[in-house]
Formats: structure tokens, C-alpha cells, sequence
């Protein structure tokens, strides 16, 4: 099972988006989805598969950390 944890898009240059997942950069190809800087995303094998509001994905944030404290 494989989770996808939510980054921001810090940056968007021809079909690839800079994450930035708590001062981790990747590169993530946008090919299924567009996104702009702002952006909440969700990557899978180096491909954003999805945009998400806001407050989503800042909840399953908190909900990572939470899982984490528990180990």
C-alpha cells in the first residue's frame, strides 16, 4: 500500500512542479494535473496525481504527525 503525503508547489516549470514537503524539494511531473504555485498536491511515483483544498490537506498533515508521536 503506498500513502501520498500532501506538499506545497513552490514552483511550475514546463510539465514539472517543485514540492515542497517540509523543506524536502522533489520534482514531480505534472502530466494529469495542473498545477500553479500555492498548490496543495499529492505525488505518486514522481507524477502529482491530485490537487487538494487547503484545510484537506493540512488535517491529514496533522494526521501524519499524530500517527508518528504514536510510534
Amino acid at each position: 500500500m503506498c500513502v501520498a503525503y500532501p506538499g506545497i508547489v513552490t514552483e511550475v516549470s514546463g510539465d514539472t512542479a517543485t514540492i515542497d514537503y517540509s523543506g524536502n524539494k522533489v520534482k514531480a511531473k505534472t502530466g494529469i494535473v495542473d498545477v500553479k504555485p500555492g498548490d496543495y498536491a499529492l505525488v505518486h511515483a514522481g507524477l502529482v496525481i491530485q490537487v487538494l483544498p487547503e484545510n484537506e490537506a493540512k488535517y491529514m498533515t496533522e494526521l501524519f504527525k499524530e500517527l508518528e508521536e504514536l510510534q
